[in-house]
């Protein structure tokens, strides 16, 4: 005689297997990579920067401010990169969103963190992972959300 099974809750959902994975996580080699290429692009450009590169728990991985950017720029460029790692979204994507009406408008005041809904962060992943961040500032917003992107898409 078969011994009966335990019936199911019907709040107990049988969660589908996850896979675990693990996927590298952000190095210095990779940090400095990044500040590497997305430097080339300001320079290809004429713009002088800050970049800043953060691990996937928000820590300064690698930073480095050009000798004649402006001083700020060093200041906006973590506050992009942290704002980017925390909502897994570049920055330039968000700007809206936290204009008077929009879903995130009163988070830059809400909160006592580091955010800046300025384009120029731009999360990093690996296999589809966040892994950290890369924030650029010092050129307009458009530019340094460019930069960003470059560097980003160089690490590959």
């Amino acid at each position: 005689m078969t011994p009966p099974t335990a019936p199911k809750h019907h709040l107990i959902q049988e969660k589908p297997f996850m896979s675990t994975t693990a996927v590298a996580p952000l190095t210095t080699q990779d940090a400095e990579a990044l500040v590497a290429a997305a430097r080339r692009a300001a320079e290809s450009a004429d713009v002088t920067v800050s970049v800043t590169v953060l691990d996937a728990g928000g820590h300064l991985l690698a930073f480095r401010r050009d000798d004649r950017a402006v001083l700020i720029s060093g200041e906006t460029s973590t506050r992009k990169a942290y704002t980017a790692l925390q909502l897994n979204a570049p920055t330039a994507d968000l700007v809206d969103a936290v204009q008077p009406g929009g879903p995130f408008h009163t988070l830059p005041t809400a909160l006592d963190r580091p955010l800046l809904f300025i384009a120029g962060g731009v999360p990093v992943h690996r296999d589809g992972r966040l892994i950290g961040a890369i924030g650029v500032g010092g050129g307009a917003p458009e530019q340094d959300h460019s930069f960003a992107v470059t560097a980003v898409e160089a690490l590959g």
